[in-house]
């Protein structure tokens, strides 16, 4: 069992876990994720890793509610356990194998689209861990749901913030920001995009047009987390590929957004009603 040893609210719906998984915590890398379950008949969940302690043994998660398998984890508390924490799965970011000149000679944009700042964290944690400059741009519907900013401004980051109705940083969305930063004469070698993924899509879309360099997370897409049950192919390039393993993160410019977002809307209505079912089975718990 893996124990939860902190339980945060972060912002509506948004939570932050820290998990005594000492395992993972040893050989996770940024960009990697790791598979979550609870109870014997639990829903595998996805989730990237949002930072780790090796002293401590430690991983920590953050998890929105969209459903009722996240509605289910987001209800446990500190002490309570997971049934797995499997991990880490997939590959990590490219940047992990260069050296540091080599690190240290490229400007990074992170481009984070609301619970995206997550799995962003950690990859600006280790460039700036390296001395490599990392900017990173933040995007909300409010201020409430700009998270892990002062995070990674502690680390040295230049963030940018943008809501979709202005009430904190550039009122607009993430490409809006990124096309006034690029006006204004700011040059990035390398854009990193993590979020929503029809916000991926247009990320991807506005930095094809200044020749820059794309990497998208698509980690949402996954169920079995091991290449075995093939729901998470994704049309790369024109090849099928598995997120799994031989993602999560892809060239945003390769990747075929329509379909992936066909794919990940495929059962919305079932888990709808399932989400429906777990908040009356929550509700009746809290009156017992």
């Amino acid at each position: 069992m893996y124990e939860i040893l902190k339980h945060k609210l972060l912002a509506p719906n948004i939570y932050l876990m820290e998990v005594y998984a000492p395992r993972v915590a040893h050989s996770a890398l940024p960009g990697q994720f790791v598979i979550v379950r609870t109870g014997e008949l639990g829903e595998r969940i996805p989730l990237t890793v949002c930072d780790f302690d090796r002293e401590k043994g430690t991983v920590t998660i953050v998890l929105q509610i969209v459903g009722a398998s996240s509605r289910k984890i987001c209800a446990l508390k500190k002490g309570d356990t997971f049934t797995d924490f499997v991990g880490p799965l997939g590959h990590p970011s490219e940047f992990v194998k260069e050296d540091e000149a080599t690190l240290k000679s490229k400007r990074r944009m992170f481009i984070a689209g609301g619970v995206g700042a997550a799995p962003v964290y950690p990859q600006v944690k280790y460039l700036c861990e390296k001395g490599a400059s990392a900017d990173v741009i933040i995007g909300g519907k409010t201020k409430d749901y700009i998270l892990f900013a002062d995070q990674m401004r502690a680390l040295g980051a230049t963030v940018h913030i943008a809501t979709d109705d202005g009430s904190e940083g550039f009122h607009g969305l993430v490409t809006g920001l990124f096309d006034q930063l690029v006006a204004q004469g700011e040059k990035y070698d390398e854009v990193v995009a993590i979020g929503p993924m029809i916000m991926m899509k247009f990320v991807a879309l506005t930095t094809k047009k200044y020749d820059i360099h794309t990497i998208a997370s698509l980690n949402s897409l996954m169920v079995d987390g091991t290449g075995m049950c093939g729901a998470c192919r994704v049309s790369v390039g024109g090849k099928t590929l598995f997120t799994c393993v031989d993602g999560p993160e892809f060239d945003a410019h390769q990747v075929d957004f329509d379909a992936a977002m066909r794919r990940s809307g495929m059962y919305r209505s079932i888990e709808k009603e399932k989400d429906c079912h777990c908040m009356e089975d929550l509700a009746q718990t809290l009156q017992k």
